[in-house]
């Protein structure tokens, strides 16, 4: 479609008629992101309400198409990449975000750690120095003030307020620790979201597990089991040891499910319900 041709569509989305904005909508969803230089423009020159609230509706849907099909090629062809999944995630909320800025954060976070990295240092002296850089340098903390808000789940939005939930946290701390070949993932514990470091002798047998909402506070395997037994929930692999990406990713929209349903957002939370459902 040439570019007059997409003009043309738009200039005819403030006909009252509905069939014909119907037709109309379904052309341009259909035509994908390369339409939405164009809506936008005309959202800018349109003084007609029920115009604009269309042409917002129509880039909401083609956006969402978007992220719909990368979450799904993510699961089947790029699932060992978390950072991946999290920014698709986040392109739901923040769809024109400087991406660059959340790798940029990351990079420097590693980089300073790898630079207070010793060869000899023990597992537990790494995740000190892990949660130094972390929680008091960089200053990344748990919101507890407002536990529930949808941005705690967005990886931009917890880099720069430096508030987050229990997986947003762990997923930053697994993330700069993964890249520093650090074996620590995460583990899908009910109702808190873990960190387990995992024996590099033994790759099956995890050494402690870490609580990030609580500054990377490390807990042993007593303390798992304690939560466990205190839940009522069976000591088993599924909540003790490390999970796959795809589980975490589910954990995430689960959240934002929860989150979105306290603030009263409907709408958005029908729509991480269908993202969810993809990857089912």
């Amino acid at each position: 479609m040439t570019n007059n041709e997409y003009q043309a569509l738009v200039s005819l989305l403030d006909d009252p008629d509905q069939d014909i904005f119907q037709q109309i909508e379904h052309t341009l969803i259909t035509c994908g992101p390369d339409v939405i230089p164009f809506l936008e423009e005309s959202w800018e020159e349109s003084f007609n309400p029920l115009a604009q609230s269309r042409i917002e509706n129509i880039i909401h849907k083609i956006q969402f198409d978007q992220v719909k099909n990368d979450l799904q090629l993510w699961q089947l062809h790029n699932s060992s990449d978390l950072l991946d999944g999290l920014m698709i995630i986040n392109r739901y909320q923040y769809p024109n975000m400087n991406e660059d800025q959340v790798y940029y954060q990351l990079a420097e976070l590693r980089s300073t750690v790898w630079r207070g990295l010793m060869y000899d240092m023990s597992a537990i002296e790494k995740v000190k120095l892990l949660n130094n850089i972390i929680f008091r340098e960089f200053g990344l903390s748990g919101n507890t003030a407002n536990y529930h808000d949808p941005q705690n789940s967005f990886i931009n939005q917890v880099l720069e307020t430096k508030k987050g939930n229990p997986i947003s946290l762990a997923c930053i701390y697994a993330l700069v620790a993964q890249k520093l070949d650090l074996p620590i993932y995460g583990v899908n514990l009910p109702k808190h979201f873990v960190l387990a470091y995992m024996d590099e002798q033994s790759p099956q047998k995890v050494l402690f597990y870490i609580n990030v909402f609580n500054r990377g506070q490390i807990m042993s395997e007593e303390d798992i089991y304690g939560f466990l037994r205190q839940l009522n929930l069976p000591l088993s692999e599924e909540y003790t040891m490390p999970c796959d990406n795809t589980s975490v990713i589910k954990r995430v929209l689960r959240n934002l499910i929860s989150a979105y349903e306290h603030v009263d957002n409907h709408v958005k939370r029908n729509d991480i319900e269908l993202l969810m459902n993809l990857i089912q």
